[in-house]
């Protein structure tokens, strides 16, 4: 159906829209707080629809303000569709179950557990299907803009709180692209790997009026002051309405994994990689990767390695061991170190936060949420970039089900290129070999140079474990 615009975001967009046919406009979202608060004040401008998508949605003050605000939401009167992957709604069956009896609001779970209180169990009884996950995030308000990328929902993802920063990026479109993903939110809403909250959960709903409120003392609260001092000072919402937030006009198209890839149903045409090298095509100069997980495997190096001998400059920028919140990936990963540098490629490994004082939790193979870096995005050629929920490794490809957005901005390529070049210089660690073979991390302080013959701010046995691992025959699940 054709949107008519006929919302106060329509009306603020479709000017814009209309002097640039064809065009989507397109606005990064690179700072965590305006992430949170692109979210939270386009709830308060709804309303007709909310469609939300994410694989993450925690109960922490930023969870509960962005409830709240669909809460407020559908008591205008807008009608919100929640859609959740089930993996990591542990301990939210009473929040959802409330919302849910709203008469505005639906939520619905992808790949649901049979198990709501040892979850471990369905592992072991339904592996195959539990083992698939729906990665996809976007937010979508009035079928006039969304908001897709890395990003979850979550006090660390928007960076405040006691949790790890994310070195993260979404991206905030208006145009045609947004029909686009109205439609993919269709598709994965009514997908036979989805169930509606009542065929999933018997929750008595009448004592669970106090669920979704904040604690009594929340204004007090630091997390929640400096998530209301944003609300309060941010341009965003005035700039959006008076048509003078900063977009860059690009043709973008959003490819989005098929649903039945969380059955094992999907074809292999289909698949985001391979959907991904059809759209964008082969790179001819240069490509910038950014992942928080990089897992290359051994056809995937092969792809590199020869993109590298038609004159390619790849450069690739991960979590180092220490920032990682999955060791096993980071060993899918360390196994093919040397062989890239050898042929050229340059690595970089992202820093932990604070310098290494902190380390993330592991996680499993799930990665929920302890990485230093988040973000999923590369350029190809300064010329065309991806946005989205894709990391590089097999569980992404195989796996998860994915969704971004291949933009075609000379712009906003360069903007990324030089976001990637200050990460290295600032961020990360260079990785070289020494004239033994030897991987070594690099760093400058205050104009020395610091070199690390081991992975830094490590353990002797987290280091073993990455060794043992990587030789074992489980890449395809990492």
């Amino acid at each position: 159906m054709k949107n008519d615009h006929a919302t106060r975001l329509g009306r603020a967009i479709s000017p814009a829209t209309s002097e640039h046919p064809g065009l989507s406009g397109i606005h990064p979202l690179a700072d965590s707080l305006d992430a949170f608060t692109a979210r939270y004040l386009l709830c308060g401008m709804a309303e007709k629809t909310l469609d939300v998508q994410y694989y993450i949605w925690q109960d922490d003050m930023s969870g509960r303000l962005m409830f709240s605000a669909l809460l407020a939401a559908a008591d205008r009167g807008v009608k919100v569709r929640l859609l959740l992957d089930d993996n990591n709604t542990n301990g939210l069956d009473d929040t959802l179950a409330l919302l849910n009896a709203h008469p505005q609001i639906e939520i619905r779970l992808f790949n649901p557990f049979s198990f709501r209180l040892f979850r471990a169990i369905g592992y072991l009884t339904d592996f195959a299907r539990l083992n698939r996950r729906m990665h996809n995030k976007s937010f979508t308000v009035d079928g006039e803009t969304t908001i897709i990328g890395g990003r979850n929902v979550g006090d660390a993802y928007f960076g405040v709180g006691k949790q790890p920063l994310f070195s993260d990026l979404d991206v905030l479109a208006i145009g045609p692209v947004v029909e686009d993903v109205s439609q993919d939110f269709e598709r994965y809403w009514n997908s036979q790997c989805v169930s509606t909250l009542e065929k999933v959960l018997d929750v008595d709903t009448d004592a669970l009026q106090q669920r979704v409120q904040l604690p009594d003392n929340w204004r007090d609260d630091p997390t929640a002051r400096r998530y209301l001092d944003r609300l309060t000072t941010s341009q965003f919402a005035t700039d959006l309405v008076a048509r003078t937030l900063e977009m860059y006009w690009a043709k973008t198209r959003l490819l989005s994994d098929d649903p039945r890839k969380g059955q094992g149903k999907a074809r292999n045409h289909t698949l985001l990689p391979q959907r991904l090298m059809n759209v964008i095509g082969m790179p001819e100069r240069e490509i910038d990767i950014i992942s928080a997980y990089f897992v290359p495997t051994r056809a995937g190096i092969a792809q590199i390695l020869g993109l590298v001998r038609k004159g390619v400059k790849i450069a690739i920028l991960t979590n180092s061991l220490a920032a990682n919140d999955v060791a096993v990936v980071h060993a899918g990963y360390a196994r093919w170190r040397k062989k890239l540098m050898r042929h050229g490629v340059e690595l970089y490994e992202l820093k932990p936060e604070q310098d290494g004082q902190r380390r993330p939790h592991d996680r499993g193979l799930t990665g929920n949420s302890g990485s230093s870096l988040h973000a999923k995005t590369f350029s190809v050629d300064k010329q065309k970039v991806f946005i989205g929920s894709f990391n590089f490794d097999p569980r992404s490809a195989m796996l998860n089900t994915e969704m971004g957005f291949v933009i075609e901005s000379e712009a906003l390529a360069q903007d990324i290129h030089q976001r990637f070049t200050q990460s290295q210089k600032e961020n990360a660690w260079a990785l070289r070999l020494d004239k033994w073979g030897r991987v070594n991390w690099v760093e400058h302080s205050e104009g020395k140079e610091i070199v690390w013959k081991k992975e830094p701010h490590t353990r002797f046995w987290q280091r073993v474990l990455v060794r043992l691992v990587y030789r074992l025959p489980i890449e395809w699940l990492l």
